[in-house]
C-alpha cells in the first residue's frame, strides 16, 4: 500500500468521524470538511466507518457503511459515512444520541479495488491473504463486501472469507465458484478508538 497515514492524521480522522455522527445526532446538522484538514485527508479514497458497541469489553457491531471506490475526498467520505452508520445501516435502528458514550469508531481507508484473476475458480483462495485483503464479490447484479479485519476477527480461512463475502451479497456461499462471478480484493489502513472517546491506535491485523 503506496498510501500512508501517520499517527496524527489517524487521530484527526477517527475524531472527525466521531464528531460528524455526534454533530449530527444532537443537531441534525452535516458539518463541512474543516479548514485545517491536512491536504493528505482531501485526496480521494474508499472508506469505511465502523461503528461498535462495547459491554464488558466485548464489540458488538452498531453500524457500519462506507465508499468502496475512491470516488470523494476523504475527510468528506468518512463526515457522510460516520453519519450513515450511525443512523442509515439497514441491519440496525439509527443510534441515540446517548448511545455515542457506550461505542467505539473504527475508520478503514481502503487501496482502488483489483480484480482476482485466475484459470481456475478454485485457485482464488490462494489468490486472497487474510490478514491482509478486504473482498468485494460480485455475481448477478449482487454485490457484497467485507472488510480486512472480518475475517481476523471470526478467524476464517480464505475460503470461508470467500463463502461468507457471497452470503453478505445475498448470493449462495459457493457462488464464487461460478463463471460469471468477480473477486476484487482490496487493503485498507484502519485506524480505531481503544475506548469510547478513548486513545486511538491503528489496528495491527495478523500477516500485516
Amino acid at each position: 500500500m503506496t498510501f500512508q497515514l501517520s499517527q496524527e492524521e489517524g487521530e484527526y480522522i477517527v475524531k472527525l468521524a466521531r464528531k460528524a455522527a455526534e454533530e449530527y445526532l444532537k443537531n441534525g446538522r452535516i458539518i463541512t470538511t474543516p479548514k485545517e484538514t491536512p491536504p493528505k485527508l482531501r485526496e480521494r479514497c474508499g472508506v469505511f466507518v465502523t461503528i461498535s458497541r462495547v459491554k464488558n469489553e466485548e464489540k458488538e457491531l452498531r453500524g457500519c457503511i462506507g465508499y468502496p471506490y475512491p470516488t470523494t475526498p476523504l475527510a468528506q467520505a468518512v463526515i457522510e459515512s460516520a453519519i450513515n452508520s450511525a443512523t442509515r445501516d439497514p441491519r440496525f435502528h439509527p443510534m441515540a444520541l446517548k448511545e455515542l458514550d457506550d461505542v467505539v469508531f473504527e475508520v478503514s481507508i481502503l487501496t482502488p479495488p483489483e480484480e482476482v484473476t485466475a484459470t481456475d475458480a478454485r485457485k482464488y483462495p490462494s489468490k486472497i491473504h487474510v490478514g491482509q485483503d478486504g473482498l468485494i464479490v460480485e455475481c448477478r447484479g449482487y454485490k457484497g463486501l467485507l472488510l480486512p479485519q472480518v475475517p481476523v476477527e471470526w478467524r476464517w480461512d480464505s475460503e470461508e472469507f470467500l463463502c461468507q463475502c457471497c452470503i453478505k451479497a445475498g448470493l449462495p456461499p459457493d457462488s464464487w465458484l461460478l463463471k460469471e462471478t468477480k473477486v476484487y480484493k482490496f487493503q485498507a489502513i484502519i485506524f480505531e478508538e481503544e475506548t469510547p472517546k478513548g486513545r486511538i491506535r491503528r489496528k495491527a491485523l495478523s500477516g500485516q
